[in-house]
């Protein structure tokens, strides 16, 4: 082999070697922006904010089946953990609307509004309800006259003779005596009773208890998009390909399914 010819190897070798170096390092980088955006997100979906979308109408006319919503989860205090004293957390309110952990059954989360507060004395008379004997403003709530009859959208909590309903979590019905006084029901300290703004057609304290404040996730804040849906679009009992067919339908009819006028709208 010509001299020349060995030299013009030898020189490019250090090239070679420095660019798969660089290519190396490249790579490197790349993977920990990867792991950092992995964990910053973890983060957020963890502590700060999470998607849900809502599927049934117990919060109609507030929020309506089809709704995505994000929910700030870096708002509510009262746990007493020490972060709270140098955080913007504050105290839960009557009126707030929560997303929760439903307390007899495991991953399933309820969308509802804070009724009764630890302590209150509440009770629903001819669908009124009343707050430590006063009668509490309710401009969010909507009657379904279509909806089946029941005595709990009516009246609670309900004669003895009428404690256990059809609807309602037996453990609820027994348990429900320890905190009734009189025609009131006493909500206990760490409890909250959650109500649907869609009162004819929402299954709520009424039929299964108070609301742990541990299990209470955070608040919705924004309807990030919304789309003309149903229950059954979101019901567990679907088959595999039934929401196959449905996720691609609603692709395929995305601009006409989708609710402009309900986009980026805060809710309260």
């Amino acid at each position: 082999m010509p001299e020349e010819t060995v030299a013009e190897i030898q020189e490019q070798a250090p090239e070679t070697k420095q660019e798969h170096h660089a290519d190396q390092t490249t790579i490197s980088e790349y993977l920990e922006s990867l792991l950092v955006t992995v964990i910053l997100a973890l983060f957020g979906t963890s502590f700060i904010v999470q998607a849900f979308k809502i599927p049934s109408a117990s919060m109609e006319g507030t929020l309506l089946i089809g709704d995505h919503l994000l929910v700030n989860k870096f708002i509510f205090g009262g746990t007493g953990a020490w972060y709270e004293k140098v955080l913007p957390y504050r105290q839960l309110e009557r009126g707030d609307i929560i997303v929760f952990k439903y307390p007899y059954a495991d991953h399933q989360h309820f969308v509802k509004r804070v009724i009764g507060l630890p302590g209150d004395h509440l009770k629903l008379v001819d669908q009124e309800m009343f707050i430590n004997g006063k009668p509490l403003p309710e401009p969010y709530v909507v009657h379904d006259a279509s909806a089946p009859y029941d005595p709990l959208n009516y009246n609670f909590p309900p004669p003895s003779r009428q404690l256990i309903t059809s609807a309602m979590q037996p453990e609820w019905a027994h348990e429900m005596r320890k905190y009734m006084h009189g025609d009131e029901i006493i909500v206990p300290p760490g409890k909250y009773f959650a109500m649907g703004d869609n009162r004819d057609r929402s299954l709520d304290s009424r039929y299964w208890g108070f609301v742990d404040r541990d299990a209470i996730m955070g608040r919705p804040f924004l309807i990030y998009w919304s789309v003309d849906a149903k229950s059954a679009d979101y019901s567990g009992e679907s088959t595999f390909w039934s929401r196959l067919v449905g996720i691609f339908e609603t692709i395929a009819h995305l601009p006409s399914r989708t609710r402009w006028s309900r986009m980026l709208h805060t809710v309260h």
